[in-house]
């Protein structure tokens, strides 16, 4: 007896084992005809009543269909009366089945993959294959369904006993608000007017993650992959970005050569025109790196959410902005779960919230939407008298990791020049109103990341 006629005997006769296995099967893993037929019949019995058939419905049900031949009809009838009940054992069951989910699913990815370069699919491009091979070696049985709250409480117990990973910040408040960082499965906003820092505070952020040996994926819709490697250069090399142009060439390298010595993890920087880009496409250029490079990003910034594009609505879509930017920032954290992922972007302030030195949620432009979707969102303030110290103020407007009221607001330290950000002395936050600074406790600054790069 081949696979295929022992998943379609255990289909009728295990009704645990078709509830495990009937999600992941699909029809065109049937190569015979023959049994892709009674396949397709057992499915749709099972979809229209909630229970495995009878051989007796089968042979029923397979008279209304116009699509067979009368010598095809005499086959499958034959096949189906041939399909006896035996007793196999279930984990092996489930192990082949799953097996010939993850063959068949290559299979037919090569053969579409053939048929794309020879041009014969019109609808795909040859650019669609990494994620076609990309989603068919992802092919595998997940049988969870859900959180007992009663049988899974052991289990629940030891989760919040669990150290979860987390992406650090290297500026102290940010690490108390996010409970050590950020999180996987997150999408992360700072909203900000223009030329108040929101490049400036993903570059350095961007900057900090390669320090810690992570792998980190920036991709920019607004400037150039190479003014956004200027910025990080500022940041690590501790040069300002003005002098960049004119070193020599050996400091470049040799404070390159520092930089790669400190850490294992690698930068790769993307850049997509303004508006023409969305999740589909960073999608691809993740399973593409993967394929290529084998890299795969621990944390990815987009730079800035309010210029991508939605998978959902085109461009010219008559939805509103207050859709259209909610269906971006939805996908970006959909993108975020499905890659196990925290990804980092901005957006900008109203016209209002430009000149506003207390920023609120109703200050976010275009659309309120994102704010919901956000897990967490902070305001970046610039005012006449915090320029002048050399610092922003950051606000919290939305938290999901910890209460947003704890260190409401609070300022960081910025060298412009350099690309950097940094932590202010205590004294700084001891004005501010829900600063939640305790004033027995220091902060030390961290402003020189390399101390041997200090120029």
């Amino acid at each position: 007896m081949t696979i295929e006629e022992t998943i379609l005997t255990q289909l009728i006769y295990n009704e645990t084992y078709a509830r495990k296995v009937l999600p992941f099967l699909k029809a065109d893993y049937f190569q015979d005809r023959k049994e892709r037929v009674v396949f397709e019949e057992i499915r749709k019995f099972v979809d229209s009543y909630k229970k495995i058939p009878t051989k007796q419905s089968l042979e029923i049900d397979l008279d209304n269909r116009r699509d067979l031949t009368d010598e095809e009809y005499k086959i499958i009838i034959e096949k189906i009366k041939n399909l006896e009940k035996s007793e196999v054992d279930q984990e092996w069951l489930i192990n082949s089945t799953e097996k010939f989910c993850k063959d068949k699913a290559v299979y037919n990815a090569v053969l579409k993959g053939i048929s794309i370069i020879q041009g014969k699919d019109k609808k795909l491009s040859p650019e669609a294959l990494p994620e076609i091979l990309s989603e068919a070696l992802a092919v595998g049985f997940d049988n969870h369904v859900g959180h007992d709250y009663i049988e899974d409480g052991e289990s629940r117990f030891d989760f919040y006993r669990q150290k979860e990973e987390k992406i650090e910040f290297d500026l102290e408040f940010f690490n108390k608000i996010t409970k050590g960082g950020l999180s996987n499965k997150t999408l992360n906003i700072a909203l900000a007017g223009t030329g108040v820092g929101k490049s400036l505070f993903m570059c350095h952020h961007a900057a900090a993650c390669l320090m810690q040996g992570r792998n980190v994926l920036y991709i920019t819709l607004e400037m150039a992959e190479e003014r956004i490697a200027e910025r990080i250069d500022a940041n690590l090399m501790n040069i300002p970005i003005s002098d960049l142009e004119t070193i020599s060439k050996k400091m470049f390298t040799d404070r390159l050569e520092k930089i790669q010595k400190k850490t294992q993890g690698k930068l790769i920087i993307k850049e997509y025109p303004t508006a023409a880009a969305h999740s589909g496409h960073f999608r691809a250029l993740i399973n593409e790196l993967a394929l290529k490079k084998s890299f795969r990003p621990d944390i990815i910034f987009i730079d800035y959410l309010n210029i991508c594009s939605s998978s959902r609505f085109k461009s010219n879509a008559n939805v509103g902005s207050y859709f259209y930017v909610k269906a971006i920032a939805e996908e970006l954290r959909g993108l975020a779960v499905e890659n196990d992922v925290a990804i980092m972007s901005a957006t900008q302030t109203t016209r209002g919230g430009f000149s506003n030195s207390d920023i609120d949620l109703t200050d976010t432009s275009e659309s309120f939407g994102l704010p919901a979707t956000a897990d967490l969102m902070f305001a970046l303030i610039n005012t006449e008298e915090l320029e002048g110290l050399n610092q922003i103020m950051v606000k919290q407007l939305k938290n999901r990791y910890n209460d947003p009221g704890v260190n409401k607001r609070f300022v960081i330290g910025v060298d412009r020049s350099k690309m950097k950000l940094y932590d202010c002395e205590q004294t700084a936050q001891q004005n501010i109103q829900d600063s939640g600074i305790d004033l027995e406790v220091g902060i030390q600054p961290k402003y020189e990341r390399f101390s041997e790069f200090k120029v």
